[in-house]
């Protein structure tokens, strides 16, 4: 993984085309790219680590292209870092160029097998593997049949873009990680991993499925499941998405531009079908164990569903991480409910989560930002959070608004959705009123203060306790700086003994019956000589730092994330860190 571009059409500057596409796929995360185009007497290759970002036009030197080009930016997970490791890859011939996003799981075996064909490989990648398997079919097979044999062998997640030399095509096949296809003028053709990479240049899009392949050559393009020689009809959908909706404007990086986006993105979760959540809440409340997933952020949000549920609709949820869930399978009927939560529609590892459910006659409904991606075709009910692209590879307006779906999910399986959508909409005009320059400057102050500490905690009780384990997540990937969320009761049962003369500790108050309770852990805290920095509607004698936030009862874990949000992208730019694009993370995790 992580960014796949590529174009088909009569521009000369195919090349050029690709650099701009995987420019614009920079805030998934990747630590080296390349491309691959055709000319008239071959394929030519440009590669390098670090930022494509960086590379400028004097410095691109490409050839005249005969109107096809393939790119990728890498996030290694099978081979070092090197220019060497990054795609596309290149059969022994240089007759088969590739790009790849997932994992090759049993590369090692068909690797070895064309070894003892005299095939040599020159890169430690399971996608290098890929290009010497096509090449070895295409020896006795047509290009389309060749690529359909390797896949047919290939076991394991993938979405790879393929060109031949001696071919004027672009084959593309997924399963299991994201491609679509961009549609333009004058049989233009743009295939990417994300709708932004091909924004600029048109809205019509065709969603490759799980197990289809697709040709393109200079006058069509042609669908095809993976077992069939039938072409198969695909529709054409055209996006609502805008180009400046996915650009930073006015912001220096897109973190802030999203997280100043939540004084409206709220309202537009809000602004649900009511009858979408209805039908959930019915599902929810007829099944026999309903069970919240997710993975990182998402995962974080799935447990708080737990408390809200809990606490406003008196009603037992599971919540468990994607990657973890199939452990939980022997506990799944036809009277189960799983709830998939996902900014993409794409994570691996939630995908593979609904297979699971989906094989024992699970109802599987999704929480999703993405109503195209594959999580939200797999289920069988589907509520957007409408927040729009979300670039920064940190989760922001996606995560508040994913919090507000499941506070509104709560009140109507209570059947007070109408009490639920008040408070909501109550909450974001609050937020509104709390996003401006005079509180950014205020946060940064406490983070000029903490910028260079190398540990720092969070505190929390009940439906902030999965607000302090979701705060060190963003503290975590922005400022890097180690961070740790507690349960403010567990203090004293280990943690403790991490605090030290001025160790930052981040409590998070909300006046409910936990106020006392973790007040007195803060004080516990302060005690041993840590540092500690409110977020609470009210000033309190234990607080070193203050930061204010409005008092909005049950949807409270809203309005106390979004400080710690602007903290940890104002620690990221004192220690002169990448907001946008942390190292070592991709914005969607295609690879278990």
């Amino acid at each position: 993984m992580c960014g796949i571009f590529a174009y088909n059409g009569k521009k000369k500057n195919a090349p050029e085309i690709v650099v701009e596409g995987l420019k614009r796929l920079e805030y998934r995360g990747y630590d080296s790219w390349g491309i691959a185009y055709k000319t008239e007497t071959g394929i030519e290759i440009k590669k390098d680590v670090g930022k494509i970002g960086d590379l400028k036009p004097s410095e691109q030197n490409f050839k005249e292209s005969t109107g096809i080009a393939i790119g990728h930016s890498r996030w290694a997970t099978h081979g070092e870092v090197t220019k060497q490791n990054a795609h596309p890859h290149v059969s022994d011939k240089k007759e088969i160029a590739l790009v790849h996003n997932g994992i090759f799981e049993n590369y090692l075996e068909i690797k070895k097998y064309l070894k003892k064909k005299g095939h040599k490989f020159t890169s430690q990648t399971d996608t290098e593997v890929i290009a010497h398997l096509i090449e070895e079919h295409s020896k006795t097979h047509s290009f389309e049949d060749s690529v359909k044999m390797a896949i047919k062998e290939m076991e394991g997640r993938y979405a790879i873009v393929v060109i031949k030399k001696d071919e004027d095509k672009i084959i593309a096949a997924r399963k299991g990680s994201p491609l679509i296809v961009g549609v333009g003028k004058e049989g233009e053709y743009f295939i990417a991993s994300d709708i932004p990479a091909f924004l600029k240049h048109t809205k019509k899009v065709i969603y490759l499925d799980d197990n289809q392949l697709c040709v393109v050559d200079k006058s069509k393009i042609e669908f095809f499941e993976h077992a069939s020689p039938d072409p198969i009809e695909k529709r054409i959908i055209e996006i609502e998405w805008d180009e400046e909706s996915a650009e930073k404007g006015e912001f220096p990086h897109f973190m802030i531009k999203e997280i100043m986006e939540q004084k409206d993105t709220l309202n537009r979760a809000i602004n649900q079908d009511p009858q979408v959540l209805e039908d959930l809440a019915k599902e929810v409340k007829k099944a026999f164990g309903t069970y919240f997933i997710g993975c990182g952020t998402a995962g974080k949000v799935a447990m708080l569903g737990e408390y809200l549920f809990a606490k406003i609709a008196k009603k037992h949820i599971n919540c468990c991480f994607g990657s973890e869930f199939k452990n939980y399978k022997n506990f799944l009927t036809e009277k189960t409910l799983l709830v998939a939560i996902s900014q993409s529609g794409e994570t691996a590892d939630t995908l593979e989560a609904m297979e699971i459910a989906k094989e024992r006659g699970v109802k599987v409904a999704a929480i999703v930002n993405v109503e195209s991606s594959s999580i939200a075709r797999m289920a069988d009910i589907v509520v957007p959070i409408k927040v729009g692209p979300e670039k920064a590879v940190a989760s922001t307006k996606a995560t508040t608004a994913q919090i507000a779906i499941l506070t509104l999910l709560a009140y109507a399986c209570n059947g007070g959705i109408k009490n639920g959508k008040q408070l909501l909409i109550n909450t974001a005009s609050q937020i509104n009123d709390m996003l401006n320059p005079r509180y950014e400057d205020y946060i940064m102050k406490v983070a000029k203060k903490i910028k260079d500490v190398e540990s720092m905690y969070i505190i929390g009780r009940g439906i902030n306790y999965p607000i302090a384990l979701e705060a060190a997540i963003k503290l975590q990937e922005v400022s890097y700086i180690h961070a740790e969320g507690f349960a403010g009761g567990e203090l004293k049962h280990g943690p403790i003994a991490l605090i030290s003369k001025e160790t930052p500790v981040i409590a998070l108050v909300s006046n409910d019956e936990n106020k006392n309770e973790i007040l007195s852990n803060a004080t516990e805290v302060k005690s041993r000589g840590g540092y500690i920095i409110g977020v609470s509607p009210e000033n309190h004698p234990v607080f070193d730092y203050w930061i204010k936030v409005p008092d909005t009862g049950h949807t409270s874990p809203i309005v106390n994330i979004i400080p710690i949000q602007i903290l940890a992208y104002q620690l990221a730019v004192l220690r002169k860190n990448d907001p946008d694009k942390p190292r070592n993370l991709a914005k969607s995790v295609t690879v278990k």
